[in-house]
This record gives C-alpha cells, structure tokens and sequence, in this order.
C-alpha cells in the first residue's frame, strides 16, 4: 500500500524549475538523525514517488526479519501527472498518476534502531539502491 494523501487542495501540481543552485543547496530541516540510531541520507536531490519509498521499505523490512523499528521520514504530498502513452502533445495536462517527495542532499530518508551496526548498514544500503537519489548510511 503506497504512502498517498488522505485528500489534497489541488488535484494538480505545477511542475516548478529544476534551479541548479537550490538542487545544490543542502536541506535545512529533517538532517539530523531524530528518532533511530542509523539513517539513510539523500547525497543528490531529486523525486523519490510513493512507490519507490515502499519498494525501499520493505527491502528494509526484509533485512529486519522481526526485530529493530523503522521510520520513514519523508511523505509523498506532491501529486505527479502523466500523459496515456501515444498521446499527441497539446490537449492539457496529462492525469494525476501517484504521489512524490521532492528531496534536497541532506534530507533523512529512512532511520532504524535496534539493529547490529552490519545489518543496520546493509539493509540502508540495499533500501538506497532503490532510490533514484545518491545516498549514504550515517551513524548517530
């Protein structure tokens, strides 16, 4: 099940310009490890959808098994649309198709706690392989 809104004030969004200073500039909320004693850290910016945030956690889940807790630290509020595929350009803005979170470098994505250093690290790093973002594992 997808992290989506329960309602939203505009069904669409606009795009907004991808400005090369603020894709450089580091976030200054959510950098610092708040809740877990591991964390997964956005290197680059970019839009992680809904989508990939559960595809992320459940290869966290996996490595788990049944100990340890998670946090996500992000929420996909952000509607993206879509064109149907051969469909000519023109005639408006494509359908909302799903739900984003548009990250800064800096941002915690994902943190854990209860786990060894090994397993911590490895299930972060498999999680950060599903993510279209550059990460790192931080440590508290």
């Amino acid at each position: 099940m997808p992290l989506l809104p329960k309602k939203v004030k505009y069904r669409k969004w606009q795009t907004g310009r991808a400005n090369p200073k603020k894709l450089m500039r580091s976030d200054t909320r959510g950098i610092e490890l708040a809740f877990g004693s591991f964390g997964l850290k956005a290197e680059t910016a970019g839009r992680i959808r809904s989508n990939q945030i559960e595809a992320a956690r459940k290869t966290i889940a996996r490595q788990m098994q049944k100990t340890g807790k998670l946090w996500i630290r992000i929420f996909p509020d952000r509607p993206f649309t879509a064109k149907a595929a051969e469909v000519g350009m023109g005639k408006g803005k494509g359908d909302p198709q799903g739900y984003e979170f548009e990250v800064l470098p800096g941002r915690l994505i994902f943190e854990l706690d209860g786990l060894s250093e090994e397993v911590a690290k490895e299930a972060l790093r498999k999680a950060g392989a599903k993510l279209p973002v550059k990460t790192r594992v931080v440590k508290r």
